[in-house]
């Protein structure tokens, strides 16, 4: 068992040596021919990528650059740009604004100290529509007219909200206390007037005029004209006509005066050269309705001095 076991033992020892010196023999076989490999990027891509490199740089900085002239050109602050401010109350404008797009905002006021204006070269178009998008409402300012379209157009006073003029498709209401016509013209009604009083300004004449037509009053219960402190004058070119259907034409006055009448004259029998002058005269009448003069007498002297009524 000794002698088996030593040669054993010599044998594995053996065997070791013969792998360590094949071992070593392969090692330096490999030494002998090394292979190396090359780790990166070289020639044409090293250049293209530095340049690539160099140029997002290049892009960096003027980007940069862009940014930096755009925030100063524009006023770019804290608050806001330009002569845009952001307040608590909104959005606050100063000086002059363009807009080149549609503006949505619910509600625009000036300064408490200037004026809001709204300019545009060809004209100003302000537009209301309901929920559904529809056009309900168009005010436009343009250089030849200001034109509104809506149902109702209303003016109303600053102090209490008055009505002072309203229209619609029925009918235009005026609701100031006076309306006061300036033009040299005066004013021009096509149709009819309905008005309970008219009244001219103070120190002023009231003249209704009808340059080429008749001039018609009508009432259904009367026409009053009165002249508290002054004449009252009718003048005509041809036939002044009073008629009363069924009344009566009444004058009251102290004085009342025909003139123009003519008078009639009658030969007397025994005539005398030394007979006073006429002064008193009687009204008479002729059966077409004209007037005429005749010397007063004792009687009524109009059949004898009727040839008047023989030439009308």
């Amino acid at each position: 068992m000794d002698r088996s076991g030593n040669l054993a033992t010599e044998e594995l020892k053996m065997t070791r040596e013969q792998y360590i010196l094949a071992t070593q023999q392969n090692s330096l076989a490999r030494t002998e021919n090394p292979q190396f490999y090359p780790v990166g990027i070289y020639g044409w891509r090293k250049r293209c990528l530095y340049f690539f490199v160099l140029l997002l740089l290049v892009t960096m900085i003027v980007n940069l650059a862009m940014t930096i002239w755009i925030l100063k050109v524009m006023n770019f602050t804290v608050d806001g740009m330009g002569n845009l401010r952001v307040t608590k109350k909104g959005i606050r404008l100063e000086g002059i604004s363009e807009f080149l797009l549609p503006l949505y905002v619910k509600e625009i006021n000036s300064r408490k100290d200037s004026p809001l204006v709204l300019q545009s070269d060809r004209n100003v178009t302000v537009n209301a529509r309901n929920h559904m998008g529809q056009l309900t409402g168009q005010l436009t300012v343009g250089a030849d007219a200001v034109e509104a379209q809506c149902k109702r157009f209303e003016v109303r006073a600053s102090e209490g909200g008055k009505v002072l003029f309203s229209a619609d498709e029925d009918e235009i209401v005026i609701g100031a206390d006076r309306l006061k016509v300036t033009g040299t013209e005066g004013a021009v009604f096509g149709h009819s007037v309905e008005t309970p009083h008219i009244r001219a300004e103070p120190s002023q004449d009231l003249k209704l005029e009808s340059p080429t037509r008749s001039l018609v009053m009508e009432a259904p219960r009367g026409v009053q004209i009165n002249a508290a402190a002054g004449d009252l004058k009718a003048t005509c070119r041809k036939e002044l006509h009073l008629q009363s259907t069924e009344g009566e034409i009444f004058l009251n006055a102290d004085t009342i005066r025909l003139g123009n009448l003519p008078v009639g004259s009658f030969s007397s029998s025994s005539p005398s050269s030394s007979a006073p002058r006429q002064t008193i005269y009687e009204i008479c009448i002729c059966p077409n309705g004209k007037l005429y003069l005749s010397p007063a007498g004792a009687g009524s002297t109009c059949q004898s001095s009727s040839n008047i009524c023989l030439w009308s």
